[in-house]
């Protein structure tokens, strides 16, 4: 098999550290033969940090250069194909993945995470370009029975940053343990009368437990601002990590005991490093996480209006939870090994 060169799309240079471990985890798993041209927001940042071609994502010049340079184009992976946020979002990948396939390149969805897709035009822009594809993994149910309606087939296995090689962050191992992390991020239903709540309770949980919490904005353009509220409010020892680099980011969770989060990828992060979680879903993607790996928490909306009540709960998962053990960890690694296999397969063809 010759050099071949592969354009990768995502919502990467975003300052998103879920995308950026995703990106990581996609270069991570490229065979030696494939040089990779990421469209990125940010492409000197990308460039510096992974060592890999770069242009702009939203320069349509040099993405349409980029693409006729290229082979092959692998989106992925995340909930890319979704209009909960946007419109825009189908529209882009969508467009890419059309433009890609007219200029007779492979192209590869990997690590999917479909929907939701409220409009008709969504829901059509997203049926055509994965009908179009060379290969596609999705990283969940709902995603495989949607392009099982849509009579496309493809391969579902847990999300790649299970097996994201972690990098030792500077430090961490001085920080007094037990520690705890706690990855919010901001979101509608996050109201200040539930950021309260959860503050006090954070409150009592470390006054009980004598930890130290990390607390852990995984984009901090929109995380930093409310970890910032919460550590003011903090009585004992604590942290703020903005990790730019997601290696380094899976690396922190290392030394952790308990996660309290909502974001996925951070609590993909922790569980994978033997970690008690807690979730508090703001997304199906999340809830589906909590499901297929037991991992208890609320619904953001069923968050208790008690901080007592909340302090109570958590304070019996970090005595008395039960992590994923090693055996658990191993088999979902090795069976998101099945988007490795499937790239590889496909950009041999």
């Amino acid at each position: 098999m010759g050099q071949i060169k592969a354009g990768l799309c995502g919502y990467y240079g975003k300052g998103n550290g879920g995308d950026e471990a995703l990106l990581a985890s996609v270069l991570q798993m490229l065979p030696e033969n494939v040089t990779p041209l990421v469209l990125s927001g940010n492409p000197k940042e990308t460039r510096d940090r992974y060592q890999v071609e770069s242009c702009d994502r939203m320069d349509a010049m040099q993405v349409w250069q980029a693409l006729r340079s290229c082979d092959a184009l692998i989106m992925g992976g995340g909930s890319l194909m979704q209009d909960a946020t946007s419109l825009r979002n189908p529209i882009y990948y969508g467009g890419l993945m059309g433009i890609a396939e007219r200029l007779g390149l492979k192209t590869i969805a990997l690590a999917q995470g479909i929907g939701p897709l409220n409009s008709p035009i969504t829901n059509w822009v997203a049926k055509r370009a994965f009908g179009g594809c060379t290969a596609i993994t999705v990283r969940d149910r709902a995603s495989a029975f949607l392009l099982q309606e849509w009579g496309i087939s493809c391969m579902m296995a847990p999300d790649p940053v299970w097996n994201l090689e972690p990098s030792p962050v500077e430090n961490l191992w001085d920080i007094p343990a037990p520690r705890v992390a706690v990855a919010l991020r901001s979101h509608p239903q996050l109201t200040p009368e539930r950021i309260d709540c959860l503050t006090r309770a954070l409150v009592d949980f470390q006054t009980a437990t004598q930890t130290t919490i990390l607390l852990v904005p995984f984009q901090p353009a929109s995380d930093l601002a409310l970890a910032q509220s919460i550590q003011t409010q903090l009585r004992g020892a604590n942290h703020i990590f903005c990790l730019e680099d997601p290696r380094k980011l899976k690396g922190l969770f290392q030394g952790v005991e308990m996660t309290i989060g909502m974001r996925y990828h951070a609590l993909i992060m922790a569980a994978a490093h033997e970690c008690k979680c807690f979730a508090i879903s703001y997304d199906p993607k999340v809830s589906q996480l909590m499901a297929e790996i037991n991992m208890p928490g609320w619904e953001l909306e069923q968050i208790p209006h008690d901080p007592n009540e909340i302090t109570q709960v958590w304070l019996e998962h970090y005595a008395n939870g039960d992590p994923l053990n090693t055996a658990q960890i191993q088999a979902l690694i090795d069976r998101s090994l099945i988007h490795r296999d499937l790239l590889v397969a496909a950009l041999s063809k």
